[in-house]
């Protein structure tokens, strides 16, 4: 089987596999990406989250058979070490994390808020950000979501040329 990870064609040994088995386990087991984490195991707390199609999900409990021909981002692709995602980048300004383990689900989930809405309330990143994080850095991971929807914005806007228009 093959698999679009991360904008890559991925191969899934077949003998490693079956179609039951969950995402995540393919991820982290058979492929190596150990940045999605298995939290829970019944999608309740988004430490597995990625995104399929554009769509946050919840891995745990997604069967490899449902993903065949879709597009799968993991924390591995959201940025690179020399040029992080500008959610990624304020969580380290910020210094989001305590231990950390939740923290690839709730950026995925961060950059997915962002993506569909640019100016996000507090509200609005409570009703979509339904990460648990047992460390309780809510009041930074918020923080930090407005931070990077603001330098979002500031790479989006046009640049004037300052002449007369």
């Amino acid at each position: 089987m093959q698999l679009n990870i991360n904008q890559q064609t991925v191969a899934v040994p077949d003998d490693r596999v079956q179609s039951e088995m969950p995402l995540l386990w393919v991820l982290r087991d058979v492929l190596g990406l150990t940045g999605t984490k298995f939290g829970c195991g019944v999608a309740a707390c988004g430490a597995c989250t990625v995104r399929i199609d554009g769509n946050v999900t919840r891995s745990c409990v997604l069967p490899l058979s449902a993903v065949a021909g879709a597009r799968i981002q993991t924390i591995e692709g959201l940025g690179t070490p020399e040029q992080p995602h500008p959610v990624q980048q304020a969580w380290i300004e910020l210094q989001v994390p305590q231990c950390g383990y939740c923290q690839s689900g709730m950026q995925l989930a961060a950059a997915d808020l962002l993506a569909r809405n640019p100016k996000p309330t507090d509200a609005d990143i409570d009703a979509a950000i339904t990460n648990l994080c047992r460390c309780g850095t809510y009041q930074r991971v918020r923080a930090a979501i407005h931070l990077a929807a603001q330098r979002m914005a500031e790479t989006a806007a046009p640049v004037s040329s300052g002449g007369p228009a």
